[in-house]
């Protein structure tokens, strides 16, 4: 068996890969990658085996973090070693939404990704990102671009690179904490934390470490009625999808094997469990071992979306909310589904959002 590519090594090939983000104007043809190896005939209620998947772009140094800003129509993206948000829009296509997303300045030596990672949208309609650069959780005003730290120290110490974040309808927002962002990782002269955790933020500033056991948590995501928090290990020794009981005030109880992806990572697939999204009717879509897994909510695999290329994380978007869109080691992909997608912004009732963000900005 052929042993995966490692996350640096995979940053370093990218490097080399030429920028081909689409210019204002006609955009060109979609490439076709990839395909959909459908395991279970319950598949084909959700996305057709046959349905293409398409490059939207390419030429990035590892794609990352896609959310879908409901609001305006936009798809926003990070490309983290490159420090650079990517927007993708229909007609538009793609262009620079925000460089540097997240170090500003000569990057120390010491960093292995100064940009942002993961993306999330709260329910005042701003960009919540894991700021792995600045080493915190941030948000960013989508019309200003003006960034505000929200947290950055567990206990008075540094955090390692925030790298995923979800945000709960109530504002409360939950991140991972891997090394990723620091050049020696583990070995990191400057981390100051002896763990990885999993952590919630309270819409208060409240701060709590709800799991710090794991090796590289990463991706985490939301169960349609948040009385189940997912995280996925990108552990090589234990590639797993874990789930969490949630009570009312967001505390977790003892999680449970949700997933175990030992068998697509023998077989050669390439990455590991990552980020993810759900579906309305409570399936997710995994980014792991050979793509994108698609699980039913009581975690049987159903099939494999594959681009061809280590997909690191997916949302779903578009105007019906049944795109998923896949950012895939140098390449932003999508593929159309038969079903619906639980979005960052949970509704289309305008007056609702409007009095969502009037009640957050008064807290501030």
């Amino acid at each position: 068996m052929t042993a995966p590519l490692s996350r640096r090594q995979i940053l370093t090939a990218a490097a080399a890969l030429p920028l081909a983000a689409a210019a204002h104007g006609a955009l060109p043809a979609r490439r076709r990658v990839g395909s959909i190896q459908r395991l279970d005939p319950a598949l084909d209620a959700i996305i057709d085996p046959s349905a293409p998947v398409e490059v939207l772009g390419e030429g990035y140094r590892w794609a990352e973090g896609p959310v879908w800003v409901r609001r305006k129509a936009w798809l926003l993206f990070s490309d983290v070693p490159g420090n650079t948000i990517w927007r993708w829009r229909a007609k538009e296509g793609l262009d620079v939404f925000m460089r540097p997303s997240g170090l500003e300045g000569p990057i120390p030596a010491a960093f292995n990704e100064a940009g942002a990672n993961a993306l999330a949208i709260d329910p005042a309609g701003r960009l919540v990102m894991a700021d792995s650069g600045n080493r915190a959780i941030a948000r960013v005003d989508l019309d200003t671009r003006r960034k505000a730290i929200l947290v950055d120290r567990y206990q008075g110490k540094r955090f390692n690179s925030p790298n995923t974040v979800t945000v709960a309808r109530n504002g409360t927002i939950y991140f991972t904490d891997p090394p990723y962002g620091l050049k020696d990782q583990d070995h990191s002269p400057l981390r100051e934390l002896d763990f990885q955790g999993l952590y919630r933020l309270d819409p208060d500033g409240t701060l709590a470490l709800l799991d710090g056991t794991h090796r590289r948590p990463n991706g985490v995501a939301l169960s349609p009625d948040e009385r189940t928090l997912y995280l996925a290990l990108s552990d090589e020794t234990r590639p797993e999808l874990l789930a969490y009981p949630l009570d009312a005030r967001g505390a977790v109880g003892k999680p449970r094997l949700f997933s175990d992806m030992r068998a697509q990572q023998a077989a050669g697939g390439s990455g590991l469990p990552d980020g993810m999204a759900i579906d309305r009717a409570g399936r997710l879509f995994v980014a792991g071992p050979g793509g994108v897994h698609v699980l039913t909510p009581e975690g049987r695999l159903l099939g494999i979306i594959a681009t061809g290329q280590t997909i690191a994380n997916c949302c779903f978007g578009g105007p019906h909310g049944a795109t998923l869109f896949m950012t895939s080691h140098h390449m932003l992909a999508c593929v159309q589904t038969r079903t619906r997608g639980v979005l960052s912004l949970n509704t289309d009732d305008r007056s609702r959002q409007t009095r969502r963000k009037r009640a957050w900005a008064s807290r501030e």
